[in-house]
Formats: C-alpha cells, structure tokens, sequence
C-alpha cells in the first residue's frame, strides 16, 4: 500500500542526489519515512530492516531508488556481511533509526533478558553499524552519520528505564564519535523526537494504562500535555529534521531535539 508518506505528496529537491544513504529500520514506521524523504531529496537509499517483506514494498514503491537489504542491526555476522555486500557502494549517508521500545514496567519487574533485547538493537546495533560504514566515509574524508535518540534519554520517563538508559547512550556514543570521525571529514548527530504519531506508541499507551490502571486515551493525554504545542509530532516531521540536518554541514557533536517542546 503505498501511504502519504512514500507517495511524494511533498516536492522533492534534489540535493542529495549525488549521494548513497544506508537507512536502518527502513521497512516502517520512522525508518520508511526517512527513507522516502531521502528519495524525494534524489538519494539511492539502501533500507535496512530485519523483515525482507516491507523492505521489497518500499523498494516497489520507489523503482530504482531503493535496495532492500535485509540484516538484523544487533547481530555481528549480519552487520559484516552487509558491509561486505556494500563494499562497492559509496555510502556517505548513515542513519541509524533502527531501535525498539522494550517493555513498559518498574524496574525491578524487568528480567535481564528484555533489558539486554533492548541495549542489543538501540545501542550495539548502532555500534555495529558505524563500526562497519565509518571506515569508508573516512578513507572519503566526507559523510554524516544521523543516529536517532529520544528526548526520552534526557527526561525522566516512568517506567521505561531500558529504553531512556539506551537512548542516553545513543547520545553519548554521538558525541564521543564526532570527536574520533571530524578529523575524517564525517559529521555524527543525534536526532531526539519527542513521542510520535505511531502503532509503537499507541502500543505504549495501552501498556502504560494497564500499568497504572487507567484508559489508554488518558495514557496519551498524560504524554500529550506535556508538549508546548499540546500533539505529538509526526514520522514526516522526523524524516523533515534529518534531511534538514544533512543540510547543515558546519554541524556536528549536536543533539537536535525535535519534541514539540517535550518537557518532563
């Protein structure tokens, strides 16, 4: 089904249409909207996802303009052998969207398996993936790697500590490889959405609602209030901000919050 967001209902420029992008968590969600951004914006994206099936939809939806390639981020073997198969291509674009939410309860009811599952893909997974890329965009002396965080690393989030201590990390791994890949060429940024429009966090509300023993509606209410402009923000506004830092190019090291002004 092709969706608003993959249907260029918003004109393309263009400008990166020198430029190959490696996409994880490409097949939905935030990833499928970056991606599709990226291919407005005249880049060959290479989606990474985990399930081939969305991937290949993506790719018929954007002929020509989109290699699927399916790998699980959080698994060395699989992240090597995407860089061997992309050996020969010139990525100079890494966003590292790929991540999952964990599970909705107070710490001392989370078993070290879910808390591990989540450090897995948020965390080693974006290790691995600049780990396998970042080499090429050195030996090129250009590229910008784009890792996507949350303002729930830095904002106190009841009931989600894997995931706000993973997204934390998310954000010092940022800033720490600006620092090693500047002297390349290579630009590091953290995007930081706030919540988003999306089945992830409507997941989310009824968790919490049965955590706390109230109507989902509520549960997102409670998210809802706490942004200054009262909504949460949008896949399109997401993949909006990325192409927008990609245009930046004095920038690096930066924590760009995108969260409808998110307080705790």
């Amino acid at each position: 089904m092709v969706t608003g967001t993959d249907s260029g209902e918003h004109a393309g420029t263009e400008d990166l249409a020198d430029r190959t992008a490696v996409v994880t968590g490409a097949g939905t969600g935030l990833g499928r909207a970056i991606a599709a951004r990226l291919v407005r914006s005249g880049a060959r994206v290479i989606a990474v996802g985990r399930r081939p099936a969305p991937l290949e939809e993506l790719a018929a939806v954007h002929p020509g303009a989109v290699l699927p390639a399916p790998c699980d981020v959080s698994s060395p073997e699989d992240v090597t052998a995407l860089a061997e198969r992309l050996r020969d291509e010139d990525v100079s674009i890494l966003v590292n969207n790929a991540g999952i939410g964990g599970p909705v309860a107070d710490l001392v009811d989370i078993d070290p398996e879910e808390w591990d599952e989540v450090f897995a893909v948020n965390v080693r997974g974006t290790f691995l993936m600049c780990r396998a890329l970042l080499p090429g965009m050195m030996r090129r002396g250009a590229g910008d790697i784009i890792n996507l965080a949350s303002v729930s690393g830095k904002r106190p989030l009841e009931g989600r500590t894997p995931y706000c201590a993973s997204k934390m990390a998310v954000l010092g791994l940022t800033s720490t490889l600006a620092f090693e890949a500047g002297r390349g060429g290579v630009r590091v940024n953290a995007l930081s959405p706030g919540p988003v429009e999306s089945e992830r966090m409507e997941h989310n509300y009824r968790a919490e609602a049965r955590r706390r023993g109230i109507t989902p509606e509520e549960a997102r209410q409670a998210f809802v209030g706490r942004a200054a402009l009262g909504r949460m923000v949008t896949p399109e506004e997401v993949a909006g901000a990325v192409h927008s830092i990609l245009g930046m190019p004095g920038m690096t090291g930066a924590d760009v919050d995108l969260s409808a002004g998110m307080v705790a």
